[in-house]
């Protein structure tokens, strides 16, 4: 069995409100069959029915008791949440974050990766502005990271190198022509709106984006 049908098999066996609530019980600790059944006020034999298909999806594990042999506990495999996880990547050289003005979203992004990550990190645009905004700067400060606004904004074309993880972070850069990248994050662009609640929205996206994706980096 590959490692994808095998999440296959522990999806399809968790999407199932009873069993679901089982493992849910199994994470906090081990338990008898009659103790799930008492808990969950199921009867015997729907409680062997799903025992049975979490164990041939090799989610749970049986122990013997020490003290009543007679007994068995239930138990979660240790690993079963690491193979829900989508598999690892491996680690870029260098995230490379790409937006139109490279004032914004992909300034955002570079310093929200530079406080999550060992990964080195960069940051371009594909039309460059004069100079960073404002807003974006106050936004990272009010987040307790900081932009560095006396560097001015940069053409991907300077800053592009092999073996550059380059993300767009927005729609115009990705759709641009000849335009190269790796992944592709679709963030509004706060500047249209200009507020702070913008600018704090664009925030929150790249950080639950950043976050996710530097948890599935190998350790260089």
């Amino acid at each position: 069995m590959s490692e994808l049908e095998r999440r296959v098999a522990i999806f399809a066996a968790l999407a199932d409100q009873t069993r679901l609530r089982i493992v849910d019980l199994l994470t906090l600790g081990d338990l008898s069959s009659s103790e799930i059944g008492s808990t969950l006020a199921l009867r015997s034999n729907l409680i062997a029915h799903h025992l049975g298909v979490l164990e041939s999806a090799h989610i749970i594990t049986r122990t013997r008791s020490d003290f009543d042999r007679r007994r068995s506990y239930i138990g979660l495999r240790p690993e079963i949440f690491d193979t829900l996880a989508p598999p690892s990547v491996e680690p870029p050289r260098r995230v490379l974050f790409v937006c139109t003005a490279n004032s914004a979203r992909s300034q955002l992004a570079e310093t929200i990766w530079r406080d999550v990550s060992p990964i080195e990190v960069a940051s371009a645009g594909t039309r460059p502005a004069a100079s960073v905004s404002p807003l974006a700067a106050a936004t990272a400060l009010r987040h307790g990271l900081a932009i560095d606004s006396s560097r001015p904004p940069r053409h991907i074309d300077e800053v592009r190198a092999d073996g550059d993880l380059v993300i767009t972070v927005c729609d115009d850069a990705h759709e641009r022509p000849h335009m190269r990248d790796d992944l592709h994050w679709s963030v509004s662009d706060p500047a249209r709106i200009g507020t702070p609640a913008a600018f704090d929205e664009a925030f929150d996206t790249l950080q639950l984006r950043i976050r996710a994706l530097s948890s599935r980096l190998i350790a260089a």
